[in-house]
């Protein structure tokens, strides 16, 4: 039998151990799912609302075990597991609030006809999500797809096995119906069986390039709908007449929270030729004021990576940005005789053609470029194959507003750093995925749009 491991990303022990899903307890899983859904479906609206409450008050009332769980098994600042804790809560509450309106039927005009739009339930939702905020980033789609009378088979990353298990037991203490959402402990080599099954109505995944690759191609062959949320190499564009001060706040922010290990963070600082040296300075002396150390403690600002092999592997992504010409202003890398530790690093004269310049560095990596000019600054903006979220930084309103709409991603933050949030939709164009999270579509992403039209008379 297979089996998971969680280990301490800051000590290297192991946290704990859990076996694999045997075929026939995935058929299981599989089956009481597309039971769970035939009731569920029909449920009362405010019987899906009162459940999302109380799932709410189940995870406030949890926080300080359910932040503890995340930093132990993938290493985030305590600080930052129990916003993460808070952030779940509010996007159930939020569900609670304003889903109804969401996924209600809408009547449409017809002239003298009736006619109108039903979301109806399509069924199981498979969810294959990633390590980096492992409440999070189910509570985004689970409770959206609560609400619009579905079910999920989730398939973690396997080194937040317990977060997942905690998800679990948060529904039974919400009294939720049996089998509304379980975890499915599989190998990738069992995610087409998945997928391909009759009863799956949807698949959603927030991960890698490669990853949403494979599964968008799985989910075309068998004809599933699919929400594909991938990586980002996201810019903060700095004009020349940005709030240099409030600039640099959102930029360390965006950059070093989570360790640099969040989809969304800016990974490249865009500034403006005529701003540029003072935005530097104020940045390396705020990146050099950093401090790795134990995730637990409250004097710790830099948290460990989640796994050696990503810290290796960011690790090989610097060396060869080095090699293609790069310079390290701030000397980082991987801290010696740690499991993890990645200590942050400022590059400067990056270009578009550089690892750094249009990969995605997940870690504590910032890649400074200078622009000429504002054109010049959306142009390198624009030059990945990415296109998540991008922070844009300027005082002229007007001038802020209207640039928005040329820089090529799904989401732009004017003089503010990227974040999903409930009430706006959440989700990338080119090679950072299709699709939305959150707002309506999070709740109509796997519900069947039925038109029903009835003749006058």
């Amino acid at each position: 039998m297979s089996l998971f491991y969680t280990l301490n990303p800051y000590t290297g022990e192991t946290e704990n151990e859990f076996a694999a899903d045997e075929a026939q307890a995935l058929q299981n899983k599989l089956s009481q799912a597309h039971q769970a859904w035939l009731s569920w479906r029909n449920s009362e609206l405010q019987t899906r609302v009162d459940l999302l409450l109380r799932l709410a008050d189940c995870l406030e009332a949890k926080a300080p075990t359910l932040a503890d769980t995340m930093t132990r098994e993938m290493g985030k600042l305590t600080s930052e597991a129990l916003a993460e804790v808070q952030k779940c809560a509010s996007v159930c509450r939020y569900y609670a609030r304003e889903g109804v309106a969401l996924v209600q039927s809408q009547a449409l005009s017809a002239d003298q006809d009736r006619a109108e739009v039903r979301y109806l339930p399509k069924g199981i939702v498979f969810a294959i999500m990633p390590w980096n905020f492992p409440l999070w980033q189910v509570f985004r789609f689970l409770a959206p797809s609560l609400l619009a009378g579905n079910t999920v088979l989730l398939k973690h990353a396997p080194n937040v096995a317990a977060s997942a298990i905690a998800i679990e037991e948060l529904m039974r203490e919400a009294n939720a119906p049996e089998h509304l959402m379980q975890n499915l402990f599989i190998d990738v080599d069992q995610v087409e069986r998945v997928i391909g099954d009759s009863r799956i109505a949807g698949v959603t995944i927030t991960g890698s390039e490669r990853a949403g690759r494979a599964v968008g191609a799985l989910a075309g062959k068998y004809l599933k709908p699919s929400v594909l949320e991938l990586g980002g190499c996201d810019p903060l564009v700095v004009l020349d007449d940005a709030d240099l001060e409030g600039a640099v706040n959102a930029a360390m922010i965006s950059r070093f929270m989570n360790a640099g290990q969040t989809c969304i963070a800016a990974k490249r600082f865009i500034v403006d030729a005529q701003v540029y040296d003072e935005f530097r300075d104020r940045l390396v002396a705020r990146i050099e004021a950093l401090h790795y150390g134990d995730p637990t403690l409250a004097e710790t600002n830099l948290a460990p990576m989640a796994r050696a092999d990503l810290r290796d592997g960011l690790q090989q992504q610097l060396q060869k940005s080095l090699a293609q010409g790069a310079v390290m202003t701030i000397p980082g890398g991987s801290i010696d005789g740690t499991y993890a530790g990645f200590a942050p690093c400022l590059l400067e004269q990056v270009t578009s053609d550089m690892e750094a310049g249009k990969e995605e560095m997940f870690g504590p990596v910032a890649s400074l470029i200078k622009a000429e000019n504002a054109q010049q600054a959306i142009a390198i903006a624009n030059g990945p194959r990415f296109g998540l979220g991008a922070s844009l930084w300027s005082q002229d309103r007007e001038r802020a507003w209207a640039l928005a709409s040329e820089l090529q991603t799904g989401a732009v933050f004017i003089n503010g750093f990227v974040k999903s949030d409930p009430r706006w939709p959440f989700g990338g164009t080119k090679d950072s995925g299709y699709g939305r999270e959150l707002w309506a579509d999070g709740a109509r992403s796997f519900c069947n749009a039925q038109t029903v039209w009835q003749a006058k008379g």
